[in-house]
């Protein structure tokens, strides 16, 4: 048996002592910062310092409500390796999921960006900040909120020594927490062992997952208070690998130039990110030369996105996880006989959400709880389970009798399999819509819709209908001036040359903007609550009778 605990610390250890040259950069509201790892071991012991001169002991929490930063980042191997437990905060939510989780979690300090503290003083209610003792601004000025005690971060890190021995810790021992979106209620807390986050490390940076080494530059654009970045910052330490931290709200601009000047070679965020990275290069003299692959996940990445990327030699790495799995599940990466299989076979096959990672197993059942078969056309839930794959949530018994079956986490995903192993989602299950006893997939709807040029964001919903149960209806996003007459002619002749006329939306309607979740996915739930009691509007009457599904008049 061994006697050593997989912790976080090895890889502090390795980041300061292997690689002590490798630069942490940092784009933030004071300018561009940039150190070494060595130098940030240094601020890691002064914050480790810090954390115990204010009382924080093994097993508190300590939130953070922070972008994507250095000083972020410290925080990240400080807080867990003291024996506490880094509770990142989404600055999205609500402010009344706010207060829930911050007194859920029980905080005992709040780190906070200057950016976001109007926020954060905005949510601020005494009685579900009770427990928090601290407030530290991440910068070096105080602002006037109403928030106390508060101080600023190279104050409380002040003069403290460089220099800490962080206990050894059990790898049982909680070392993060995230709370779910909360799309369907209060957000759900979901904690992280030291192992979990040692093994979730370990397993991505292999190349049949993320394949992270040495020689990369890692910028993560998803931000750090979602699921620790994908656990992207913790992967590229024990890699060795430079990080660049895109910092507070990057525009495609900020996206692009931090590429250029830093050399980034991968980086990872949500659909709409690389959208808008299209669309400014489209319009600028833009260098992506030194970008060798973007990771996608959060949302599904539409094939033409994947496909543009592919013409200005960047890869996309189409990965798909959740916040209760630390969170990276799947990667779509080749199997070595379609390396060389035509572009179009491996784009089809790039638009899946992947293969499981090494690790994990999976399952997937249907209606009647049998498993289905791999052949690539039955739909079943996705269930998985594995080392860094949490078995229960924090203070929600009832949640936890619903969404775990024994060791396996019910994901909620309906998903298709192909011979090869490769899992597609095919919908969420509150998502899938029902018509005449059959189901219609809206996510791969929502990707048909937005590969057509004059669509940049597209989302599917089910509508009550009378006779089918649901109709599908789209809800399309275009560019002002478009002929939405013609646009929406043109979807439903795209949309039939490859589906039946029943999976066809009986209408299109043009909005502003698909509202999104606080982890930038299309909101399904407040579109039908946005539309509610409009649908015999958007319905085609004489869509019904022509869109039955097969077998029906």
């Amino acid at each position: 048996m061994t006697g050593y605990q997989q912790t976080l610390k090895p890889f502090l250890w390795r980041a300061q002592n292997i690689t002590p040259e490798r630069e942490v950069v940092a784009r933030t509201h004071e300018g561009m910062k940039r150190y070494t790892y060595a130098d940030y071991g240094d601020r890691v012991g002064q914050l480790a310092n810090a954390l115990e001169a204010a009382g924080v002991e093994t097993g508190d929490r300590v939130g953070t409500m922070c972008w994507n930063t250095d000083r972020h980042f410290e925080t990240y191997f400080s807080v867990p390796n003291l024996g506490a437990q880094l509770h990142t905060i989404n600055p999205l939510l609500p402010d009344g999921h706010i207060q829930h989780i911050v007194d859920d979690a029980d905080d005992k300090l709040i780190f906070v960006d200057p950016s976001l503290a109007e926020k954060l003083a905005s949510a601020y209610d005494p009685e579900a900040f009770e427990s928090v003792e601290q407030f530290v601004i991440m910068g070096s000025e105080v602002p006037d909120l109403p928030l106390e005690p508060i101080t600023d971060y190279e104050s409380f890190i002040g003069d403290q020594s460089t220099s800490y021995e962080f206990p050894e810790l059990d790898e049982e021992q909680p070392a993060g927490m995230c709370y779910t979106s909360g799309t369907t209620g209060m957000p759900k807390g979901v904690e992280y062992t030291h192992k979990m986050l040692h093994a979730h490390t370990m397993a991505t940076m292999v190349p049949q997952a993320l394949g992270i080494d040495n020689s990369d530059v890692v910028m993560p654009v998803v931000p750090m208070f979602h699921v620790n970045a994908w656990g992207m910052p913790f992967t590229a330490a024990a890699a060795g690998a430079k990080q660049v931290f895109p910092g507070p709200s990057p525009d495609p601009s900020d996206i692009a130039r931090l590429i250029e000047e830093e050399g980034v070679t991968l980086a990872a965020g949500v659909p709409t990110v690389w959208l808008g990275l299209l669309e400014y290069v489209g319009e600028n003299d833009v260098d992506l030369s030194s970008l060798d692959r973007v990771v996608i996940g959060g949302a599904a990445a539409p094939k033409a996105l994947i496909e543009q990327y592919d013409e200005l030699g960047v890869e996309v790495v189409h990965a798909w996880g959740m916040t209760e799995m630390s969170p990276v599940g799947t990667v779509a990466n080749l199997k070595h006989d379609l390396k060389d299989a035509p572009k179009e076979q491996q784009f089809d096959v790039k638009s899946k959400q992947g293969l499981i990672v090494p690790g994990l197993e999976f399952k997937v059942v249907g209606d009647g709880g049998d498993e289905i078969d791999w052949n690539g056309e039955d739909f079943g839930e996705l269930l998985v389970r594995g080392p860094w794959v949490t078995m229960e949530y924090f203070n929600r018994p009832a949640a936890n009798e619903e969404d775990f079956d024994g060791s396996w986490l019910r994901t909620g995903d309906i998903v298709t399999v192909d011979t090869d192993g490769y899992i597609e989602i095919v919908d969420r299950a509150d998502d899938v819509i029902k018509s005449g006893g059959e189901w219609i997939s809206s996510q791969e709807l929502e990707n048909a819709i937005m590969a057509h040029d004059d669509v940049s964001e597209a989302a599917v919903i089910g509508v009550p209908h009378e006779r089918w149960q649901e109709r599908p209806v789209a809800m399309v996003v275009a560019p002002e001036g478009t002929d939405r007459e013609q646009l929406s002619e043109e979807l439903r002749e795209m949309l039939l040359e490859e589906y039946p006329k029943w999976w066809v939306p009986d209408g299109f309607e043009f909005i502003d903007e698909i509202p999104k979740t606080a982890t930038g996915k299309f909101s399904k739930k407040d579109l039908r609550e946005l539309y509610e009691g409009e649908e015999s509007e958007l319905l085609d009457e004489d869509a019904p009778a022509e869109a039955a599904p097969e077998g029906e008049d």
